[in-house]
């Protein structure tokens, strides 16, 4: 447990910024998860709205460190290899 005031303090502002980062991974996730659902169900409307969506919430949590940049290339990369995929077969 922190015992001077200043580790108390960098306590609070660790579990504050858990919580927040948490709850920004959670977002990324959930847009990931509109995107292969729809790949799924075979809407290529669909999934082309929602990875148009989910691009910039996955750039945003790169840039702000949540996720590594190249991480979220490798996101951004599959999602959209997944609806190719899906439009070019028959």
């Amino acid at each position: 447990m922190a015992n001077n005031p200043q580790s108390r303090k960098r306590a609070r502002q660790a579990e504050t910024r858990r919580r927040h980062n948490a709850s920004l991974k959670s977002k990324v996730r959930t847009y990931i998860k509109k995107v292969q659902a729809a790949t799924r169900s075979r809407d290529a409307q669909a999934a082309e709205e929602a990875l148009q969506q989910a691009i910039p919430v996955i750039d945003r949590s790169a840039t702000k460190g949540i996720l590594h940049k190249n991480k979220a290339a490798r996101h951004k990369s599959r999602l959209s290899a997944g609806i190719r995929a899906m439009q070019a077969e028959p």
